[in-house]
């Protein structure tokens, strides 16, 4: 990271006329491997800057990071230069878990915050969990659990829990069937709740009633179905569960189970999308 804060800094100096020529800064991330952190660098410098990583940085990071989702979340029929949310909303909800904050729903002793994660899984495969039965024609994606742990021992009374976080995102939510029951049931917008993303409204799916619990804690790993999420204006997914901590004997035979069964550890399914940042 030291090396890609180095060569920013080098661009941005007295000599910077070239710093907003798009091939130049094309380059420069290729090299750095579109290190989200130098990313962020670069936008705050300027508003010139900004408007630029706006209209092409974030896009070009996404597709660098995770063509196959970035590819099947592009709205149909439109240039790969849109995306429902924008780019930088999405490059956000690939890199960063949003944390927890209690809700009417979901009780927790204190908030969890939010972080840069080092790497991440996103699956279809996982997204159709959490999609009712009416829904299953949709297309969405679910990372998979990102772990906090639970010092207040708050959630069913006991330490023996984490507090999981995930999200997601849909493709095409607007011309989706989640919101046209959404909009059908007129489900209000959730107070005091916004997405962490794009800072959208969000839809409660607990009030809505269409959290499909046995298939999502399931594939989750939580327990009785103790969960709740949130379904932004623009199709962004943000929710948390209640995970059972498991022993370090746990984890090990659990690896070595998926190991056996042949489970897809690389990510190499095209329906599944690996992220990961070695340089921050």
């Amino acid at each position: 990271m030291k090396e890609s804060s180095n060569q920013i800094t080098r661009l941005i100096g007295p000599a910077a006329s070239g710093i907003c020529n798009e091939q130049i800064l094309i380059l420069v991330f290729e090299r750095l491997k579109w290190d989200i952190h130098a990313l962020c660098r670069t936008a705050s410098v300027s508003c010139r800057l900004r408007a630029l990583a706006k209209r092409l940085l974030w896009r070009e990071l996404c597709l660098y990071r995770a063509p196959r989702m970035t590819s099947s979340l592009t709205t149909q029929g439109s240039s790969s230069n849109r995306i429902i949310g924008g780019w930088q909303a999405l490059a956000k909800l690939m890199f960063f878990c949003g944390g927890c904050e209690p809700t009417r729903h979901f009780r927790l002793g204190r908030p969890s915050p939010g972080h840069f994660v080092k790497s991440a899984r996103f699956s279809k495969t996982s997204g159709r969990s959490f999609l009712t039965r009416r829904c299953r024609g949709d297309e969405l994606y679910v990372s998979d659990p990102c772990e906090h742990p639970n010092p207040t021992g708050s959630g069913k009374g006991s330490r023996q829990y984490d507090v999981g976080v995930y999200r997601g995102v849909f493709r095409s939510f607007p011309k989706s069937r989640t919101r046209e029951l959404l909009i059908q049931k007129q489900v209000g917008f959730e107070a005091g709740v916004r997405c962490p993303y794009c800072g959208a409204r969000v839809w409660s799916m607990t009030a809505a009633q269409l959290i499909p619990r046995k298939s999502a804690a399931r594939r989750l790993g939580s327990s009785d179905g103790a969960l709740e999420y949130f379904v932004c204006l623009n199709g962004h997914l943000h929710g948390s569960c209640w995970l059972a901590h498991l022993s370090s004997d746990g984890e090990a035979d659990e690896d070595e189970d998926e190991e056996e069964n042949g489970d897809d550890l690389d990510f190499t399914d095209s329906e599944d999308e690996t992220l990961s940042h070695k340089h921050m």
